[in-house]
């Protein structure tokens, strides 16, 4: 007998093994730290805290990672839900739309999907998704002259406070720093601009990428802005690049733009925008 259901905690040894049996080069420990950062992890109120599995006789034969998170504010709710990892066994493919129908069916939220592999863009399409970013733009923001007096302000993974930003903005930053990303503040003369970049990862151990990936800004335009005091600061830690969501070349910025990569999809009733990350696989299970 075939069901969908939540996964429920009782189930995430099962869960990660499934899913290194599904993804070549993840390991087991990669999917445990990540699901249990989804275990501890604050999630709206009434929405599934890990996803969806598919049980066959009380074991795992499917599985769809759901990370739902909450962008409003006091007044409002504004739901996104990453549609992250995606498995299912081959002898069990006939009920994967079981996953993700159940998946997508809250017409309130508005889901994103940030990695979707190029063969599966005409299916993603056929299930109403739209693309909101084309591609990627590898700047080298060393190169740029704006920014030139200001000053970084890196937030440690073990701070509890962060002065002279909101209160959801500065939470924003801590739990990112505490997953590993490099969670900073821009002082310049009119602002306090925050940041949140990733290392790239590592693949089959060859050494680290000289770059980062812009996770969040609160408009791309502050990074620009910012660029040479942040180059500056990625300089003294071995990286010259930070890669950045686009649609297209970004002005004032020296770099290289493609569509190689990239494209990142979402079906709801907000259009993500350009250089918010936050709270997505990304950030919570790691490059």
């Amino acid at each position: 007998m075939i069901r969908c259901r939540e996964i429920a905690p009782k189930d995430l040894e099962a869960i990660a093994d499934l899913l290194t049996h599904g993804f070549v080069g993840r390991s087991r420990d990669y999917w445990m730290t990540g699901l249990r950062r989804q275990a501890i992890r604050d999630v709206p109120n009434g929405y599934p805290r890990f996803g969806y599995m598919l049980d066959h006789d009380g074991a795992p034969v499917g599985v769809l990672l759901l990370i739902y998170t909450d962008r409003g504010n006091d007044s409002s709710s504004e739901i996104r839900c990453n549609l992250s990892s995606w498995y299912v066994e081959p002898a069990f493919r006939n009920y994967a739309p079981m996953l993700t129908k159940i998946a997508q069916r809250l017409r309130e939220v508005t889901y994103v999907n940030i990695s979707a592999a190029r063969w599966t863009w005409p299916l993603i399409e056929a299930q109403g998704f739209r693309a909101y970013c084309d591609g990627l733009f590898f700047s080298l923001p060393l190169l740029s002259r704006a920014g030139g007096g200001a000053r970084v302000e890196i937030i440690p993974a073990d701070a509890t406070t962060i002065d002279g930003l909101p209160d959801a903005e500065a939470n924003l930053l801590l739990r990112h720093a505490r997953t590993g990303c490099l969670s900073a503040m821009v002082h310049t003369a009119q602002a306090a601009m925050p940041f949140v970049l990733q290392p790239i990862r590592i693949r089959h151990g060859i050494i680290a990428p000289p770059a980062m990936q812009l996770i969040y800004c609160r408009n791309v335009a502050d990074y620009v802005a910012c660029a040479g005091a942040i180059g500056r600061m990625l300089l003294a830690r071995g990286k010259i690049s930070v890669i950045l969501d686009a649609n297209g070349p970004v002005p004032g910025l020296a770099g290289i733009y493609t569509e190689r990569r990239g494209r990142k999809y979402f079906k709801g009733p907000i259009t993500p925008r350009l250089g918010d990350l936050a709270d997505t696989e990304l950030a919570i299970y790691g490059p």
